[in-house]
């Protein structure tokens, strides 16, 4: 640990920076610079239907807390449900992503260790133009691929479909 001092911290509900990312709105909480680097915390409102593509952290795991709604993960050859109050780490290294099933938006806390991966929504996004969720936009493939490479992400694959019985 540094000799950088650390002071408390208090965010109200909604409060942080706020991206729209692709259809959804993330909120960020803490960064490496609030944490003396140790990690990065983001809040997601997320659309049903709504996943990232297949991708590889090089620098950071990326764990999960589901506050809302009902999520179906792959990570490498393992595909799970996660519900309301899962807690999902996805190790550094290794090809994941996952998919928000059903027909509500699930909200949840990504956890970056260590921080800086956060940063990634802010700039593929844009500043958030209103409360709720952005209008939906096809995912880019290309800029996600050339900010993803900024911080040490690889896209490998498509994105998840949800279940068709889920939809």
């Amino acid at each position: 640990m540094t000799t950088q001092e650390t002071s408390l911290l208090m965010l109200s509900p909604g409060a942080g920076e706020v991206v729209w990312f692709l259809d959804s709105r993330m909120m960020i909480k803490e960064t490496p610079s609030t944490t003396d680097g140790q990690f990065g915390l983001v809040e997601a409102l997320v659309p049903p239907g709504n996943s990232p593509a297949l991708h590889i952290h090089h620098a950071e795991d990326e764990i999960f807390w589901i506050l809302e709604g009902h999520l179906t993960f792959r990570c490498g050859d393992e595909t799970f449900e996660a519900a309301p109050g899962s807690y999902v780490r996805l190790p550094r290294g290794v090809p994941h992503t996952f998919v928000v099933e059903g027909d509500s938006n699930a909200r949840y806390l990504i956890l970056y260790v260590p921080g800086g991966a956060e940063r990634f929504f802010v700039e593929a996004g844009r500043p958030a133009e209103g409360d709720g969720l952005p209008p939906r936009r096809p995912m880019d493939f290309e800029l996600m691929a050339r900010v993803g490479a900024k911080f040490k992400m690889e896209i490998v694959g498509p994105p998840m479909k949800p279940r068709p019985e889920s939809r």
